[in-house]
């Protein structure tokens, strides 16, 4: 029970990364609130299976942002972690966008902004509103949800890759602005293609088997969330390259 008690926000947690990140902090003792911008059975079932509190939101808003924090602050009257793992991807740019690539002119503009809009917009108005509250506390743990390196310069990748490179430069300034305040933030990624939502349908069998499964996020995001990592800040965690040396410790890297 490494959590034990401990707030946390899981944006986007309703299915994918997000959910297997919901459940591996539920299950060490957090309590867990799970966001959405839509999806709200969904988000239910995902609660109610850790006991969490499903709550709508969309990240990309600043007052759905100012509800939501205030509301789990009402409730709980803190917030210890924040996961910023909502996300829009390329499937709502190019439904087969891993097999048949189309160059950023194609890209329709209001499909670019939303998914700016979501992957870096709303990820620092998730950040700005929760940091001042953990500041307060001289705690708190943020966990930004990023990608591999290659990825973000993977042809045809317009504009989620641009997205997320925007995400890691962010995290990167943030940490130092961070350090020595009892708050830290740290970037974790799969370390690959995973299974979830946004890979679309139509990918082939031969690829699907290959892709990572979004549980492996569970057990680096609970070490980055606990007490154990009050000195870790600002690295670039891989979750699959995970070691279990006694104790779980990460793999990674000062993020650049």
């Amino acid at each position: 029970m490494k959590l034990k008690d401990k707030v946390a926000i899981v944006t986007g947690g309703g299915r994918g990364l997000g959910k297997a990140i919901a459940e591996a902090l539920a299950s060490e003792g957090a309590k867990v609130v799970v966001t959405a911008a839509r999806q709200k059975d969904e988000i239910e079932a995902a609660a109610s299976k850790i006991g969490g509190v499903p709550i709508l939101a969309d990240v990309s808003k600043k007052e759905d942002v100012g509800k939501l924090v205030d509301e789990v602050i009402s409730k709980f009257g803190r917030i210890d972690i924040l996961v910023n793992n909502a996300g829009r991807g390329m499937k709502f740019v190019n439904g087969n966008f891993m097999t048949e690539p189309k160059p950023f002119w194609e890209a329709d503009p209001d499909v670019w902004r939303m998914v700016i809009d979501t992957n870096v917009n709303g990820v620092f108005l998730m950040t700005r509103a929760v940091v001042t509250r953990m500041l307060e506390r001289h705690s708190g743990r943020i966990i930004n949800i990023s990608m591999n390196y290659e990825t973000m310069k993977r042809k045809g990748f317009t504009p989620y890759g641009p997205s997320k490179a925007a995400l890691e430069s962010m995290s990167s300034i943030w940490a130092q602005e961070l350090e020595g305040t009892g708050v830290t933030l740290n970037v974790l990624l799969p370390g690959g293609a995973t299974d979830t939502g946004m890979i679309p349908d139509s990918l082939p069998d031969t690829m699907r088997s290959k892709l990572i499964d979004p549980e492996v996020m569970g057990p680096p995001a609970v070490y980055l969330a606990s007490d154990e990592a009050g000195n870790v800040n600002g690295q670039r965690i891989v979750a699959i390259e995970w070691l279990r040396t006694g104790e779980k410790k990460p793999v990674g890297c000062k993020i650049p």
